[in-house]
């Protein structure tokens, strides 16, 4: 049984403790927040105790930290829990300056502790899936990489003042799966963002709408599409384009079913429908 501390109670906080309270192998030991309404909320509703980070880190039950606190604290955390020996799953982005992106690397590396990103879609089963096909060469050569990523609803706007902002707060997870499924690193990246859909994001000097290009040294290309707010749910689709054919992910519906009458034909909401 792994004993797993929470740190950081926001939205994704939630995420990761119902996902360690769900699975039989690992419990909550301790939840950390600054806001400690917020942690005893959440340890209320998932198990472990409300602690300090320090105490937390020095507890022998505790065998590997979740940080799903604001980006700025993630390398002093890392530091702390490296130097603590414990494994270390971490929500990107890992910092918002490159270099102590790195020193948080290899702190971890000299530790001897493992230290893991949060970048989950390549483990997600269909998105994995898709890889090893166009992987496989069964479309051939791949050309076109088409991702879209839509969140529900947009984020509070305390998160989105320490986020990073769109392109390295959401944007990082497509950027991550375009280069792992064009199989080249890009060599050219082109971006635009708007406000379109919530001007509080406009106001704190961030963007809600934003589409980017990747090219590779050979002139594979992949697109991203990103929007904060989609008004039918989490829309996630991916696909992969290649000289000999197609594959693709669409969105996953509670169910299957299509109904016709005679207003037309209707099929089920997407599974995961509203805000994170």
């Amino acid at each position: 049984m792994i004993g797993v501390a929470i740190i950081g109670a926001g939205r994704i906080g939630r995420i990761h403790a119902q996902n360690v309270a769900d699975n039989d192998d690992a419990r909550i030991v301790a939840v950390c927040d600054v806001a400690e309404n917020a942690a005893v909320e959440l340890a209320d509703r998932c198990g472990g105790r409300v602690a300090p980070l320090e105490q937390t880190l020095q507890d022998d039950d505790v065998d590997a930290v979740i940080i799903a606190s604001s980006t700025d604290t993630h390398a002093e955390i890392i530091r702390q829990a490296a130097a603590a020996g414990k494994a270390i799953f971490c929500e990107k982005p890992l910092d918002l300056d490159l270099q102590r992106a790195r020193r948080s690397v290899d702190i971890a590396a000299r530790a001897n502790v493992l230290l893991c990103l949060g970048f989950n879609r390549r483990h997600d089963p269909d998105f994995r899936e898709l890889g090893m096909e166009a992987r496989s060469g069964a479309i051939g050569s791949i050309e076109v990489v088409t991702i879209i990523s839509r969140d529900p609803s947009p984020p509070p706007p305390e998160y989105i003042e320490r986020s990073g902002g769109l392109f390295r707060d959401m944007m990082i997870h497509d950027l991550d799966m375009g280069r792992w499924l064009l199989g080249e690193e890009p060599q050219q990246v082109f971006a635009t963002g708007s406000t379109l859909s919530d001007p509080q994001i406009g106001k704190l000097g961030d963007i809600d709408t934003a589409v980017a290009v990747l090219r590779t040294p050979s002139g594979r290309l992949c697109h991203v599409t990103n929007s904060r707010r989609c008004s039918y749910g989490y829309d996630q689709r991916i696909e992969v384009f290649g000289s000999r054919g197609m594959v693709r992910v669409d969105n996953r519906k509670i169910t299957r079913v299509e109904r016709a009458t005679s207003s037309g034909f209707a099929t089920e909401p997407l599974a995961l429908f509203g805000s994170l």
